[in-house]
């Protein structure tokens, strides 16, 4: 079942962050995102009265047991490390804009 859920939500949804309200490496790629002007969705696991059920299920699922677990146009990109360092190689941009997560500036 919270498999089936996390699927529905990365389905439904450009940009998923999975993420613990506490965890500072959560915090700093929902910044990230929202300094790039991405739209996404950030799902507190330790809110969800079904969170470590959803949590078990993403590890099922992409074989990360951490958090933040980040999904950009439905495929799964890993956790902070890797969601910055996309940014820092400049590809991160360009998978929000493919996602439809950032608007393209207009000339």
């Amino acid at each position: 079942m919270a498999l089936e859920k996390a699927k529905g939500i990365v389905s439904e949804n450009s940009v998923v962050v999975f993420s613990k309200s506490y965890c500072p490496f959560c915090k700093d790629v929902k910044k990230l995102l929202g300094q790039l002007g991405a739209s996404f969705k950030a799902i507190e696991l330790d809110t969800e009265g079904d969170g470590n059920e959803i949590q078990a299920a993403l590890y099922e699922w992409t074989k990360q047991r951490t958090v933040p677990n980040v999904f950009i146009g439905g495929k799964h990109i890993g956790g902070c490390d890797t969601t910055t360092g996309l940014h820092n190689q400049g590809k991160l941009v360009p998978l929000l804009t493919d996602a439809g997560a950032v608007a393209t500036a207009s000339a």
